[in-house]
């Protein structure tokens, strides 16, 4: 536990505040416990002369209510990622061409810029089959006051087999952040007392994230760009509300690094894509070449979201 705290939440110097998840997590599930245990008791009512009882039309309606034909889904949600070791490489030429092995990324997802995502989903043929654009915005920094093992050469030279990543590195850190556009397939399992849909999903996108990296002596790189392929598959449980839902998710995240270095400082996401793309339309290589990895992360997230869609009514 101790190691999760430290290199997936937050490192010594900030506040670990994983547990707060966790309690999150708690009061979600006492809400769906108590929610499932009223619609049961209301299924237990008796029936008077072979009619149904209103108690009992009244869990038909929500029954109904809670089984959607078609719907639209507007939800914001945080959470906190715990996101594995790996090993970097930095390449620029034949002159520098050097790794590192390993680094313990570290994500502080309560401390400004917290993790949050945003997601617009469709659903399609009774509530089933649905699709979703999701955005993660998280975070993934370098401890570069550790220690690591290093391979390769730097502006030519070998680079010390054994030592701190800043006697190479000043920064390397995705912090505005480790952000992922995700085009994700849903499927809804069946429902638990009515008002509880579990749900899963699979899908991938494009990472865009703001790189930060520095070598010591170099220049900054400081930007947005285009740094590859991202994947995730989720489960997760809905709360349906009357007209909104709570939900609690289960992610896994899949990012394949190749960040340019432009070694420029970016002011404005969409100028930034701008000159990555120009570079590519020129045939121009980024002047401080590219930095390559694989974060690979567990997160678990919670976030509400509206369900604007007029759906028809359902015949108990």
């Amino acid at each position: 536990m101790s190691r999760l705290l430290t290199l997936g939440w937050e490192q010594p110097d900030a506040e670990p505040k994983a547990t707060s998840v966790f309690q999150k997590v708690s009061v979600a599930s006492a809400v769906v416990a108590l929610m499932a245990s009223t619609i049961t008791a209301e299924m237990q009512q008796s029936v008077v002369d072979g009619e149904p009882s209103r108690t009992e039309e009244k869990f038909a309606e929500r029954l109904a209510a809670a089984l959607p034909k078609k719907e639209t889904m507007l939800g914001a949600y945080v959470g906190a990622p715990y996101t594995y070791p790996s090993s970097v490489t930095v390449k620029n030429g034949e002159e520098t061409d050097f790794s590192i092995d390993e680094i313990n990324w570290y994500t502080r997802p309560f401390k400004s810029p917290i993790y949050y995502g945003a997601r617009v989903a469709q659903w399609f043929t009774g509530g089933k089959i649905g699709a979703m654009v999701d955005f993660i915005h998280s975070k993934a920094l370098t401890p570069v006051k550790d220690e690591a093992s290093f391979s390769g050469k730097l502006n030519g030279e070998p680079v010390t087999p054994r030592g701190k990543i800043n006697d190479i590195i000043r920064r390397l850190e995705f912090s505005h952040g480790h952000n992922m556009l995700l085009f994700t397939g849903l499927f809804r399992l069946p429902s638990i007392g009515g008002r509880v849909s579990p749900y899963a999903g699979a899908g991938a996108g494009v990472l865009v994230p703001h790189t930060e990296f520095e070598l010591q002596g170099g220049t900054r790189t400081y930007e947005y760009n285009f740094a590859g392929p991202a994947a995730q598959a989720l489960f997760g449980l809905e709360l349906r509300l009357s007209r909104m839902s709570v939900f609690l998710e289960y992610k896994f995240t899949y990012a394949d690094y190749e960040a340019p270095l432009s070694e420029m400082d970016g002011s404005w996401f969409f100028l930034d894509m701008w000159r990555q793309v120009k570079r590519w339309i020129d045939n121009e290589p980024p002047p401080g070449g590219h930095v390559l990895t694989q974060l690979n992360s567990h997160q678990l997230v919670g976030g509400l979201a509206v369900r604007i869609a007029a759906r028809p009514s359902a015949t108990p």
